[in-house]
């Protein structure tokens, strides 16, 4: 990006790495975490005492515009149905037939990131979406729609180095979540081939122990060093 370019946000399946430009950067977002505290009665006094029980998943909330009516740039006609920009939000809620547990026959939808510029990004699951529809042309074929995006955060700021490829991520580098019955091993010889360099995982996750590996953790998959 050129200096003084306006930066556009995106959203980017982290399973195939596909992204979605925003056609318009948000006018505003909402980040909203809450702490759990568990009050303990206290004979004699007149407030009983909290005891931190610990934090809750943060949520983001934001409102996307997009506009098919004009012509904004060259990947699509003026004039053309905005569903086929959108619908590609919309399959990031649906599960992945590649990412299905070959012994549990489950799944689950991919994880995403939604960046804006280089300094933040947000690692999440879309836990819900809404499209409004509010212009139409003669056949009933709608150019324009606002989208209503609710991520649910899967890794808290700080735990993993900058994802944005701007902003200290590493090439080849990505995020995956546990399925049940999976072990560090049987990630390895996917992500790798080989399941015996499944300690390049621990120790990139600091997991200390293997066995304790669970359903729904999110992992940082990274290359292997240079031999």
């Amino acid at each position: 990006m050129t200096s003084g370019q306006l930066a556009k946000a995106k959203i980017t399946n982290l399973d195939t790495n596909s992204s979605v430009q925003c056609m318009f950067n948000p006018s505003e977002y909402s980040f909203t975490k809450t702490n759990e505290w568990k009050p303990h009665e206290a004979k004699g006094d007149d407030l009983p005492r909290l005891e931190f029980v610990g934090g809750s998943i943060g949520t983001l909330k934001l409102k996307l515009l997009f506009d098919t009516n004009e012509k904004h740039d060259n990947s699509y006609a003026a004039g053309s149905d905005v569903r086929a920009i959108t619908k590609k939000i919309w399959e990031m809620m649906k599960i992945n037939p590649r990412k299905v547990n070959a012994k549990t026959n489950k799944g689950q939808p991919p994880n995403v990131r939604f960046e804006w510029g280089s300094l933040w990004s947000f690692t999440a699951v879309i836990i819900s979406i809404g499209e409004t529809f509010t212009m139409f042309r003669s056949d009933g074929t709608p150019v324009r729609s606002s989208v209503d995006v609710e991520f649910r955060q899967l890794i808290a700021e700080g735990d993993y180095p900058a994802q944005n490829p701007t902003s200290g991520g590493n090439p080849g580098e990505h995020m995956r979540t546990v399925l049940e019955g999976e072990t560090l091993a049987g990630i390895a010889f996917e992500e790798y081939g080989d399941s015996t360099v499944w300690r390049h995982l621990a120790n990139s996750n600091q997991i200390r122990d293997p066995r304790r590996l669970r359903p729904g953790q999110v992992i940082l998959v990274t290359p292997l060093p240079l031999q």
